[in-house]
């Protein structure tokens, strides 16, 4: 069973996070995940969700209902967790979406919560930390702390879908980057979208 750590910030583009931990529950994965307080008012103003119902909507079960799989919830503050310690070792943290204050943490060492440790520890263990970032325009230190965080062992994936499989809802959209995503971390899942030997651009 393959250990990922998946970390939500404050940035829009709290659908990417959602379809991720359910994509992730079909699968042999022990998901520990961590919600920052920004993270967690995005997450109920985007989805028009109470916020008493996150749990439930991230873990995929009722309040105090059973969880399926491996899906462990931690308090943002709690650097007793295991995930804080790089003697836990797992295969690999995803921040969807990254804000760009969570990002400059991750770049310049900071660890002032359960997630930028976390992420921490991740890139010292040399295990993969993609940062899926969710800004326009960028502005020079958002790249000086992309290309930072970067030459530090992250993958900097932009929120940006591809349009080249005909999405026909937001959901098609979100599970596009979910994809590729999961291949990064080198999880197995069924993916239709797997470009095919043949296919071939529109002539303009």
């Amino acid at each position: 069973m393959r250990k990922i750590i998946i970390g939500i910030t404050g940035a829009s583009g709290a659908l990417y996070a959602v379809r991720l931990l359910g994509a992730l529950r079909r699968g042999p994965v022990e998901s520990h995940i961590v919600v920052s307080q920004r993270g967690a008012q995005v997450l109920a103003h985007e989805l028009n969700i109470p916020r008493e119902e996150i749990s439930g909507v991230l873990t995929g079960v009722p309040a105090h209902g059973e969880v399926p799989g491996k899906m462990i919830l931690h308090e943002i503050d709690d650097m007793f967790a295991p995930i804080a310690s790089g003697s836990f070792r797992t295969h690999g943290m995803v921040i969807v979406p990254c804000s760009m204050k969570t990002l400059s943490a991750v770049a310049n060492g900071y660890t002032a919560n359960l997630l930028e440790r976390a992420a921490d520890v991740t890139l010292k263990e040399r295990t993969p930390l993609i940062l899926v970032t969710r800004e326009s325009p960028l502005g020079r230190v958002h790249m000086s702390n992309m290309l930072r965080a970067h030459e530090a062992g992250a993958t900097i994936m932009p929120a940006c879908p591809g349009f080249y499989h005909h999405p026909q809802s937001i959901e098609d959209l979100a599970d596009i980057l979910v994809m590729r995503i999961m291949d990064h971390l080198q999880i197995d899942h069924p993916n239709p979208l797997h470009w095919k030997t043949g296919q071939c651009m529109p002539t303009m």
